[in-house]
């Protein structure tokens, strides 16, 4: 199986019909479909039924067309991934991180260390789950995460960069939103979001309010939907600042509790490379020097 025939099964997946498959791919009908037959003989099955109608997938193809669709975008990613470096760079870090606020300074970070190793490239990429699994594949070079993550990671250096504080937030005219410091009793006969994933000590906070038994609950999903329904005005939720966008949508008020989040940058052990430390430095200086930043 090769990529153009992977290219041609997904085509006509999507239009059903050879002849405007064929016109779309820029080939000849009987090309595409010999290479069809081609890749049903390779794979063993029909993946098509063929009809006076067009072309109409089996189950088994269905399945199929999925995971070559899913492959194929991961392939393109590959290339242009390659291409990129190759035309330009001498060698990547790849900086994995939940949402590309936790690592807010990151592209000031990118611009500073570029100036001096123009020849490295600064790959970011984006995994709200399964990050330390991918780390540990040695899929990414450092890996944002948070203190109780990283004591049963073996063989990797750790570097402290930030502590983040809990907020509250809400919508920008709601009246919470004009206080600089809320407490407890501030949030009485409000509905907070819960759940949705959240740490350890952010859970820690919010089992204690619902205990109380003056604050309403909300299970939600994760901390886009909690957004969107804070957005909506069903409620309030409370978060780590280091999930701030610092884009205004939202009032991002700090809640007063003993509970943060020691945030750090985690390296494999064997990555002796002076580039990589070299670009956490210059990540860590940017955070030391943010002394008015809310984190």
């Amino acid at each position: 199986m090769n990529t153009k025939q992977i290219d041609f099964c997904i085509e006509l997946a999507h239009t059903r019909n050879f002849s405007r498959a064929a016109d779309n791919l820029f080939v000849s009908q009987p090309t595409l479909t010999y290479q069809i037959k081609l890749l049903e003989d390779e794979v063993g099955f029909e993946i098509f039924e063929r009809s006076g109608k067009g072309a109409a997938l089996t189950p088994a193809g269905s399945q199929f067309v999925t995971y070559l669709a899913n492959m194929r975008e991961e392939m393109k990613r590959a290339i242009e991934q390659g291409q990129n470096f190759s035309a330009k760079y001498k060698d990547n870090i790849t900086i994995s991180m939940p949402v590309r606020q936790a690592v807010y300074f990151l592209p000031e970070a990118i611009r500073l260390f570029t100036k001096e190793q123009p020849e490295i490239q600064i790959t970011p990429k984006f995994q709200y789950e399964n990050g330390v699994e991918s780390f540990l594949k040695n899929e990414s070079d450092i890996l944002f995460a948070l203190k109780e993550q990283t004591k049963q990671i073996p063989g990797i250096n750790v570097y402290d960069l930030f502590e983040s504080h809990i907020y509250l937030i809400s919508q920008r005219e709601d009246e919470l939103a004009s206080k600089n410091l809320l407490t407890e009793k501030d949030l009485y006969g409000r509905t907070l979001m819960v759940g949705g994933g959240s740490p350890p000590a952010l859970q820690a906070v919010q089992h204690r309010l619902m205990a109380s038994g003056k604050i309403n609950y909300f299970n939600s999903a994760d901390h886009d939907t909690t957004l969107t329904n804070v957005a909506a005005g069903r409620g309030i939720c409370l978060a780590p600042g280091f999930l701030n966008d610092h884009s205004s949508q939202f009032a991002w008020t700090p809640f007063d509790c003993k509970e943060s989040f020691s945030c750090q940058l985690i390296t494999h052990k064997n990555d002796s490379r002076e580039s990589l430390k070299e670009f956490i430095s210059v990540l860590k200086q940017l955070y030391k020097d943010a002394v008015a930043f809310p984190l």
